[in-house]
């Protein structure tokens, strides 16, 4: 994984958990789902790469 797509992932994460806290702190279920979804797809491109780092070796 390229240091570029580990700050976009970490970026995307962070972004999807601040939309998550968001939403709890306005009671604003489609903000919270919407930023779950953005972190979760972060953390599997994260998972995605890391399998690719693993087989490169």
């Amino acid at each position: 994984m390229s240091a570029g797509d580990k700050i976009k992932n970490a970026a995307e994460a962070a972004k999807g958990k601040a939309k998550e806290k968001a939403g709890d702190a306005t009671d604003d279920r489609d903000l919270q789902a919407e930023g779950q979804a953005e972190k979760t797809k972060a953390d599997l491109k994260q998972a995605g790469e890391k399998a690719k780092d693993a087989f490169k070796d």
